[in-house]
This record gives C-alpha cells, sequence and structure tokens, in this order.
C-alpha cells in the first residue's frame, strides 16, 4: 500500500465509538479516526518496515497514522533532527509514550534526548523526556545503574512541575529505575525521602507514591539483587 491508499483506507473506516473511549482516557486528538492499536498493528504487519513511507504518513497530521508511523518507522534511519521534529509535534501521552517506547528509546541518541527534554516546556515535550527514560529502565538491559542515577538530577529538578503528564511520568520514570534491581532500588528510595522533605507538594507526591510501590516490591522480594 501506497501513502495515499493507507489514507484512504483509514479515513474510511472511522470508529466513533472508540473516539468518544479515547477522549475518556485522555487521548486528545482533533484529528482521529479511532482506530484500535489492534487494528493498527496489523495495518503495520501488512505494510511492513518503510522509514519513508513512516515520514510522510507522520506528516499527514492524522492520529491513527501516526501510530502507524510509529511501527513501521526504522530505528536505525532515525536521525537526531526526526527526534526533536517529531517530539515537538507531541500532543498526546499516547504517542508520547507509543513513540518513546517502541522507537525512540531504541536509538543511539536515546539517553542525550531524554536529558534534553525534560528541559523543554511543553507538557508533552517534557513527559517525553521522562517517558524515555523510564522505557530505557525497562528494555536497556545491559546499561549500568550509573545510567539511571544519571536521571536523578532530572527528577530532582522538574518534580515541582503541576503538569499531570509530567509529575506522572517522573513518578513512573523514578519507579521503573528502582525495579531494576536492588542496588538502584536503594538509592532510588533515599532520593525520594530527600524529595519528601521538599516545600512543594507534587515533589512530595511524586516521592510518597514511588516509596509505597518500591517498599512494596522489596517486601514481597520483587526486586533482584546484583550478582
Amino acid at each position: 500500500m501506497n501513502y495515499s491508499e493507507i489514507i484512504t483506507h483509514i479515513q474510511s473506516n472511522r470508529n466513533q465509538k472508540n473516539i468518544d473511549g479515547q477522549a475518556r482516557f485522555g487521548i486528545k486528538s482533533s484529528n482521529s479516526y479511532g482506530w484500535s492499536k489492534p487494528d493498527i498493528k496489523s495495518l503495520a504487519r501488512k505494510i511492513g518496515k518503510n522509514h519513508l513511507l513512516a515520514l510522510e504518513l507522520w506528516d499527514s497530521q492524522i492520529h491513527d497514522a501516526r501510530h502507524l508511523a510509529i511501527m513501521i518507522a526504522e530505528k536505525k534511519k532515525v536521525s537526531e533532527k526526526v527526534m526533536d521534529s517529531w517530539c515537538n509535534e507531541f500532543y498526546s501521552w499516547d504517542i508520547v509514550d507509543d513513540c518513546c517506547s517502541k522507537l525512540f528509546c531504541r536509538t543511539p541518541f536515546a539517553y542525550e534526548k531524554a536529558y534534553e527534554w525534560t528541559s523543554w516546556e511543553g507538557e508533552f515535550q517534557r513527559r517525553a523526556g521522562f517517558s524515555m527514560m523510564a522505557f530505557l529502565a525497562v528494555h536497556d538491559k545491559k546499561a549500568g545503574d550509573e545510567k539511571f542515577i544519571s536521571f536523578f538530577p532530572y527528577y530532582l529538578k522538574y518534580s515541582n512541575d503541576e503538569r499531570n503528564y509530567v509529575k506522572k511520568a517522573i513518578h513512573w520514570a523514578m519507579r521503573q529505575s528502582g525495579k531494576r534491581n536492588m542496588n538502584l532500588c536503594n538509592r532510588v528510595l533515599e532520593l525520594a525521602e530527600e524529595m519528601k522533605q521538599n516545600q512543594h507538594k507534587v515533589t512530595r507526591w511524586i516521592a510518597s507514591e514511588v516509596i509505597k510501590e518500591l517498599s512494596r516490591y522489596k517486601a514481597e522480594g520483587k526486586i533482584k539483587n546484583l550478582k
């Protein structure tokens, strides 16, 4: 299928029920046709990897086509320029997290962009930075603890950001880092205890939620010890 055929196919299969459901989960797009994730994945499998087509689909600004673009893009061909361009256009948490988990965190620029994007002012741009940190903690199995300890200053610096999709991403990234092993768990808990003394209510909320979950994981024996 070429670009025109794909766009026509997406537009011809609009699902208002799914659009309404997405809105209830905070997925906001003025240009969505309500395609489900399984349907987009099925279409992506039929198309296969095609980086140039992915770039075209992203530029369509159609919500469903952008999810498709993420799935068919080739990680080895993703440049820093494309990453910054796409990040600058993030407008919904589902696009942020889908892009960061399936594509961006698997590029050689992942850590650099995670640091950089936390300083961007937009809510979804800053979320992208912390989303990258969360997914790197999950997917980068070979990374040493120092990689994730390097995220700590960013957690501290932006933990007073009251915007929903930022504070939840910081909380999420801290938890994922702490779940990697016992050393990181203890280091994240120490950081959270420090944050708990902060005067800002959002910082204290993040800290309390992190402490609650990681303490439970430790008690249940779910955190592995380093060999």
